[in-house]
């Protein structure tokens, strides 16, 4: 999921009508295409990369699945 997300962002950044359509081919909710173009490229404009940050939760209680959380760097 990680490469998805900084893929995303980057295509954001650069903010045109092709790249729009590059990142909803890999989501499909138009709204989160939305909000990575309007917000996060904002957010994002100086920074050359590393947008993300997997954080690991350790084993799930249920079938020791292993968990993680994907976070957005400040």
């Amino acid at each position: 999921m990680k490469p998805i997300a900084e893929r995303v962002i980057t295509l954001g950044k650069k903010s045109s009508l092709h790249t729009r359509r590059q990142a909803l081919a890999l989501l499909a909710d138009e709204a989160v295409v939305e909000k990575v173009f309007d917000t996060l490229a904002k957010r994002y404009a100086e920074r050359p990369g590393g947008y993300t940050r997997l954080v690991k939760l350790g084993p799930r209680p249920g079938d020791a699945a292993p968990m993680a959380v994907l976070e957005l760097v400040a």
